[in-house]
């Protein structure tokens, strides 16, 4: 059975993209068209970078988007899928549980095929597709069927995670030279091209990739050729990710140093005096949430932002969406409302779907800002504001904490005698609809998109939670606080408080997380995503 191999701890996948097992597939089991198109489609070899989703180009982006088809490396971090908008296939070369790991033969064939299909595809590789990443032979094998193709070269792992653990790889004082080497040549070769005797005596950095197997033989075969001893080495594991491990010492002991840490594949192997900047140099780990899964609980299509941020903090994001979003099945009352938006003095908006669904709704009825030139907007928070500015509408009031309550207060003054729509969820929080009729508003409500609550936990947090990896969970309204302490597992009920803590965007969801049985370790000062995460680097400095 040829099949997907996955690494569920570092998969972060979008509900956008659907990831699904590779079938037993030969080229003729490709999908087929009714007709047959009259030229084939394109395959682009493109290079993904390592680790940090922020590493790949704008044009390896620019593919993703617009490719039908994606085939991704096991060493790709899939964050780079919320960029593509079609299924996305994961091959391996590695055997693994789940099955017969694909060959290089039948990636070329299924390139072939899916292009002779007239599809646009995508090959995300890991790195750089042409060094040590066998794009040249799938270049070869697509030009040799005729297809027409394009290289998107990628940051190569020896850049990019020597300098993530602080290594340049050239220094004027250390290193005028740099040498890439394979670690792991083809097992079927009758004997190696690597000549240890002109490595040894190489004048600069040497960098040997996918060599963590091979690390007796290489360390014994540098020093036999006349490498002194002495010589720094870094063992480099997971680099430029927030998971990333590295353990220096020298051709000596670095064996030891690597035993005795555990560390695993993937692993680049930096020998060279250059290694010594690493004490001075050293920036990605130190940033504060280096190294800290954080799970992220709001709806998946939302997170984008959140998980640049946590990227930017040096933490790994989980996907754990614990409520989606939806528009109203019925549209009927929403549309009476539009039917007489004249009516009404102020406009009030309490999150950013709201926004978004109410003006798309009024685009969709052929109204535009020109209908609402009478009215007043409020918004609770800056993010609500920034996203009605988007429809090049300035909200006129805006609390300085961001709040029900607060903005309730602050619409007081205003509203005497004024009609007020309230632009919201299916549910969600009472305090304007009794704080503002009371103060003498004519107050309305509609009703633009629907919370549905998950039905369970993603399979990878839970399992993060059960084993106790991950760190943080956070939590940004009472009901998916709610809902997420119901989804738990007696085993993740245990962890929470000791392995796993959580934070949460206000003390009204506090409330409603400890009331719901959880231990609260954070709470934002500043009632945003930002500000949860600012409250976990607290804690974690703390």
């Amino acid at each position: 059975m040829v099949s997907t191999c996955r690494d569920h701890s570092s998969e972060f996948i979008p509900n956008k993209v659907l990831q699904y097992s590779l079938r037993n597939m030969s080229s003729s089991d490709a999908p087929q068209n009714n007709e047959k198109p009259t030229e084939p489609g394109k395959v682009y070899l493109v290079g993904a970078g390592p680790g940090d989703p922020g590493l790949m180009t704008l044009k390896g982006q620019e593919c993703l988007r617009k490719a039908d088809v994606v085939l991704y490396d096991g060493l790709v971090n899939p964050l780079h899928l919320r960029h593509a908008h079609v299924a996305a296939e994961r091959t391996c070369r590695m055997e693994g549980p789940k099955g017969r790991s694909l060959n290089q033969e039948e990636i070329n064939e299924r390139l072939v095929a899916e292009a002779l299909a007239g599809n646009c595809v995508v090959r995300l590789k890991g790195g750089d597709p042409f060094i040590f990443g066998r794009g040249s032979e799938e270049a070869a094998a697509l030009a040799a069927a005729g297809i027409p193709y394009e290289v998107v070269p990628g940051i190569t792992a020896a850049t990019a995670a020597s300098a993530y653990a602080g290594i340049s790889l050239t220094h004027r004082n250390h290193a005028s030279a740099v040498a890439f080497v394979t670690g792991h040549e083809d097992p079927d070769k009758v004997e190696s091209a690597l000549d240890y005797h002109e490595l040894a005596k190489f004048p600069g950095t040497l960098v040997f990739y996918m060599g963590m197997h091979r690390l007796p033989r290489i360390v014994e075969a540098l020093v036999e050729c006349g490498k002194p001893s002495s010589t720094p080495v870094a063992v480099i594991c997971r680099g430029a990710q927030p998971r990333q491990r590295v353990v220096t010492g020298t051709l000596l002991d670095i064996e030891r140093q690597v035993a005795e840490a555990g560390l695993r594949p993937p692993s680049l192997i930096v020998v060279g005096d250059c290694v010594l900047q690493r004490d001075t140099i050293n920036w990605f780990e130190s940033k504060p949430l280096f190294g800290r899964r954080i799970g992220i609980t709001r709806p998946s299509e939302q997170s984008d932002e959140v998980v640049r941020q946590v990227i930017e903090l040096g933490g790994e994001p989980i996907s754990m969406p614990i409520i989606s979003t939806r528009p109203v099945q019925d549209w009927t009352l929403v549309d009476s409302v539009i039917n007489r938006i004249s009516d009404f003095d102020w406009i009030v908006f309490t999150s950013v779907n709201g926004v978004s669904g109410f003006f798309d709704r009024l685009w969709h009825k052929g109204v535009d800002a020109r209908g609402l030139s009478h009215a007043k907007f409020a918004c609770i928070g800056e993010a609500t504001a920034q996203r009605l500015s988007e429809y090049r509408i300035h909200a006129d009031l805006v609390p300085d904490i961001f709040r029900a309550e607060a903005l309730a207060t602050a619409l007081v003054p205003h509203v005497v005698n004024k009609r007020v729509l309230w632009v919201r969820a299916n549910r969600g929080r009472d305090i304007l609809p009794s704080v503002l009729s009371e103060a003498g508003a004519h107050f309305e409500e509609c009703v633009v998109y629907e919370h549905v609550d998950a039905s369970s936990l993603p399979g990878e947090a839970a399992d993060l939670i059960e084993s106790g990896q991950l760190h943080w969970v956070c939590l940004s309204s009472p009901s998916i606080a709610e809902n997420f302490a119901n989804l738990l597992s007696p085993t993740a009920k245990e962890k929470i408080g000791t392995t796993t803590k959580i934070a949460v965007i206000s003390p009204v969801t506090e409330q409603a997380a400890l009331e719901a049985g959880l231990t609260v370790h954070a709470v934002a000062s500043e009632h945003t995503w930002p500000g949860i995460l600012d409250a976990i680097v607290a804690a974690e400095s703390g």
